[in-house]
């Protein structure tokens, strides 16, 4: 979060704030804004009052609901639109069920989301420009993000008109595919044809399940859920997670278990691929950092910077970036603009 970044604090409500803002603009490729509808055009620096003095400048901006429409105006944040825009509905354990009833996603997921989009429409408008020598302006809204996310089970109602719900760990349409107890926890055990299933039953030391009616194919399965688990669940709460998972991995039944953060980064293979970067923090020590999972063979990502504090680089922007002079720094501290 905020690694490979400068950072720079400007007052945008004093015309000179507002004056360096239009003199790093003229330096970027684009520039990308998160304030809320029409807020940046107060201060002349929207993107009509930008394009014309930098044709080509990829303006984006981020905002709830989006440039236009009935609630362009209001403010939001990702819960909100986890909400409202559908995810919470499909997202918690069943309505009929202990605990039952909605629950956002533990990450902040509409806000990451949207800045993926926001990435690959950038691209797209870098990619235009190369052709064209323009850029361009994108609109960029938290709800149409939430909602397209949403698309494989929109997909499903628009064919079908059943509205989606909530199935907890579960699968709609398989079983066993969900959290089962074991000895020591819980682990993952997703079975999605006939073959995962036989392998699986036979590791549990029950070759004979498959040939109980109840379970014998996929309808019956899932028309039989709650005895399918318990069945499960007797067997394997007789050992530990671990034994289970070994066991389960050896059969190529698909399997895992559910790690803290902690386990996270002690899992052997997320210590190989070196998920966690430390960095030289300007607060003093190190900072851990999640590495970039991009893994580009010609251009690998570069770790240059730590995130960084509020105004970091002020002075170094100002002089490296827009060529002021020391005078002209202290200038604009002694005002408050910087």
């Amino acid at each position: 979060t905020n690694r490979n970044k400068r950072s720079i604090t400007i007052d945008i409500a004093k015309p000179a704030g507002q004056t360096l803002v239009r003199e790093l603009a003229a330096q970027a490729d684009v520039l990308i804004e998160n304030y809320k509808l029409g807020d940046l055009k107060r201060y002349g620096l929207g993107y009509e009052d930008l394009s014309i003095l930098y044709p080509r400048l990829i303006y984006c901006s981020v905002t709830g609901f989006g440039q236009s429409g009935p609630s362009a105006h209001r403010p939001g944040y990702d819960f909100i639109f986890q909400g409202e825009g559908g995810l919470m509905s499909i997202t918690g354990e069943r309505d009929d069920l202990p605990g039952g009833g909605p629950a956002k996603v533990g990450i902040a997921v509409t806000d990451i989301l949207t800045g993926l989009n926001a990435t690959t429409a950038i691209l797209a408008a870098i990619e235009y420009r190369h052709i064209s020598g323009r850029g361009q302006y994108i609109d960029m809204a938290l709800m149409d993000v939430i909602v397209s996310f949403g698309a494989n089970q929109i997909a499903s109602y628009f064919a079908t008109g059943q509205i989606p719900k909530r199935h907890g760990n579960a699968h709609p349409n398989l079983a066993p595919y969900g959290v089962f107890r074991t000895g020591d926890g819980h682990i993952i055990i997703a079975c999605g044809n006939q073959g995962q299933w036989k392998r699986l039953c036979r590791a549990l030391g029950r070759p004979d399940l498959p040939e109980d009616a109840r379970y014998h194919d996929i309808p019956h399965r899932n028309a039989n859920r709650p005895a399918l688990t318990e069945e499960l669940e007797r067997i394997l709460m007789v050992k530990p997670s671990e034994h289970w998972i070994e066991k389960l991995t050896e059969a190529d039944v698909p399997n895992g278990p559910i790690n803290n953060y902690q386990q996270v980064f002690e899992h052997p293979q997320v210590v190989h691929r070196k998920l966690r970067v430390d960095m030289k923090h300007a607060g003093g020590g190190e900072t851990g950092t999640v590495a970039s999972p991009l893994r580009l063979r010609e251009t690998p990502v570069e770790y240059r910077l730590a995130p960084p504090v509020l105004g970091q680089h002020t002075r170094e922007i100002l002089s490296d970036v827009l060529g002021k002079s020391e005078a002209e720094i202290e200038n604009l501290k002694r005002k408050g603009i910087v």
